[in-house]
C-alpha cells in the first residue's frame, strides 16, 4: 500500500509540475489517475485531491470523479477548483447529497445559475430529499450528518444569495429563449412592418396561439410587446428596432433618447420571463379548454350520426 501511495503521489505530483499540459498528457494522466487513487490509502487519496485542488488544468472525467467522492475527501476540492465547471457543481449537489452541497457553497463567486440549483435543491420534498442523502450519510463522517440547524442556516444563506445576486442578461436560469432563427424572422417582418406574418413569427416563437400573439401587439403602447421581447431574450437593439418599427411613437425623442429605449430600460428581465410563462400557461390552459368545449358536441350525437358524418 506504501508503495502505491507514492506512485500516486508522484503522478500527481508529475501532473502539477506541467505548466500547460497538452492533450495527450490530460488524457495520460486521466487513465492513469483512477486506478492508482482506487489502490492507495485514505490519507495518500487525501493529500492528491488536497493537491489537485490548486490546480488550474485537471481532465473534466477526474475531476468529476473527485467530486463525487466521499466528502470526507473531496471537500476541499469542491469549495476551491477552478476545474468544476457550473453545470458539474449542480450535477455533484443534486447526485450526491447535502454535504457536498455545503462545500459547493462555500466557493468564492457563486454563479446565479448554481445558486438558483442549489435553492431549489433545498426546497425539494423531503422524501426526495431523503433519497439524495441518504447515500451520503452512510459515507459521511458523523459530524457531517443531517443537522437540521445547519440545513436551515444553509437554506437561509442560500436565499440570501439568490435575493442579492445580479445576473447578466444572458444568464436565463432555464426561461425560454429565442433562438437566431426565430430572432431574424422577427426582425425582418418588422422591418417590412407585415404585421400579420410577425403575429405568426411570434407565436410559433412563443410556442403559443395566434391569439395571443395578436392580443399582445394590440397593446398600442407597445409594453406588452416590449415585455415579451426582453422575456425570451431578444437582443437590446434587435428590440428596439423592432419596437420603433411596429409602435411609431416609440421612434420619438424623450430627453434625447428614443421612447422605447425608455421603456426598454424600466423592464427587468427576470420579470418579464416570468410574465412571459405566465401569459403562456394561460394560453396553453384556454386553448386546451377551447379544444375540449368544441369536441364536446361531436362526443354527444349518437354513434349512428357520429358515423355518418366521419364518412361524408
Amino acid at each position: 500500500m506504501r508503495r502505491k501511495d507514492v506512485v500516486l503521489m508522484a503522478t500527481v505530483t508529475s501532473f502539477e509540475a506541467l505548466e500547460r499540459p497538452s492533450r495527450s498528457e490530460l488524457r495520460q494522466f486521466a487513465e492513469l489517475f483512477e486506478p492508482l487513487f482506487a489502490a492507495s490509502s485514505e490519507e495518500a487519496r487525501r493529500q492528491a485531491v488536497a493537491a489537485l485542488s490548486q490546480c488550474q488544468t485537471i481532465p473534466s472525467a477526474v475531476a468529476f470523479f473527485i467530486a463525487s467522492q466521499p466528502i470526507t475527501i473531496s471537500a476541499p476540492f469542491i469549495a476551491a477548483s477552478k476545474c468544476l465547471d457550473d453545470q458539474t457543481l449542480i450535477t455533484i449537489a443534486r447526485t450526491q447529497g447535502a454535504a457536498h452541497a455545503r462545500a459547493i457553497v462555500r466557493r468564492e463567486n457563486l454563479s446565479p445559475m448554481v445558486i438558483d440549483a442549489l435553492v431549489g435543491l433545498r426546497h425539494a420534498p423531503e422524501d426526495v430529499q431523503a433519497a439524495r442523502v441518504k447515500p451520503m450519510v452512510a459515507k459521511s463522517q458523523p459530524d457531517e450528518a443531517e443537522d437540521p440547524a445547519r440545513d436551515e442556516a444553509l437554506r437561509e444563506r442560500l436565499r440570501a444569495m439568490a435575493a442579492h445576486v445580479v445576473r447578466p442578461e444572458s444568464d436565463r436560469l432555464g426561461l425560454r429563449t429565442i433562438t437566431a432563427m426565430q430572432e431574424a424572422l422577427l426582425v425582418r417582418f418588422a422591418r417590412n412592418r407585415e404585421s400579420d406574418l410577425f403575429a405568426t413569427a411570434l407565436a410559433d416563437t412563443l410556442s403559443a396561439s395566434r391569439w395571443l400573439a395578436e392580443r399582445i401587439m394590440l397593446d398600442i403602447s407597445g409594453h406588452q410587446l416590449a415585455t415579451t421581447l426582453k422575456g425570451i431574450g431578444m437582443p437590446r437593439n434587435e428590440a428596439m428596432l423592432i419596437l420603433e418599427r411596429l409602435y411609431h411613437h416609440l421612434d420619438e425623442l424623450e430627453g434625447g433618447v428614443p421612447q422605447s429605449e425608455h421603456l426598454w430600460d424600466t423592464l427587468d428581465a427576470d420579470e418579464c420571463g416570468r410574465r412571459v410563462e405566465a401569459w403562456g400557461r394561460a394560453d396553453r390552459y384556454t386553448y386546451e379548454e377551447r379544444r375540449l368545449t368544441a369536441a364536446e358536441p361531436a362526443a354527444n350525437q349518437p354513434a349512428t350520426l357520429r358515423t355518418a358524418s366521419s364518412r361524408s
